[in-house]
């Protein structure tokens, strides 16, 4: 899991289980930011279109964009206003994309998480440090 910023520089980055949910992720990934400012607005994929979700992140005034589900049961929350913003969540995508590119990252061979986690918070300081050199 990650969190960029608006220009796509990692902001918070979390690792856990392949079999846990995005959802129930998120909080976490949240707390575990490297800036002490939080994030105002949350911008993800239908995966996150959840109820309890984003009542949890109205609780911690953080405002989550997400489309809806197809098989949604429950009255839509968003409209197109704000589902325009969705349209930048390929800055997040770029910043996997570069994450990419250190090969200790691409794919988890490391048999704990935090083996695993402490590469990828090593790649985010160099991509950091690369623009921030630019």
């Amino acid at each position: 899991m990650a969190i960029a910023d608006a220009s796509g520089l990692p902001v918070a980055i979390w690792a856990g289980a392949a079999n846990t949910h995005e959802v129930k992720l998120v909080e976490t990934t949240i707390d575990a930011k490297h800036v002490d400012t939080r994030p105002e607005i949350l911008i993800g994929d239908q995966a996150y279109d959840s109820d309890p979700l984003d009542n949890k992140l109205k609780k911690r005034k953080i405002k989550l964009i997400a489309p809806h589900k197809r098989n949604r049961k429950r009255k839509q929350t968003q409209d197109g206003r704000t589902l325009r913003r969705y349209a930048k969540r390929w800055k997040v995508e770029r910043l996997f994309a570069w994450l990419q590119n250190y090969r200790r990252c691409g794919t988890r061979y490391d048999y704990h998480v935090q083996n695993f986690l402490g590469f990828v918070q090593l790649a985010c300081v160099v991509i950091l440090v690369k623009t921030i050199l630019r």
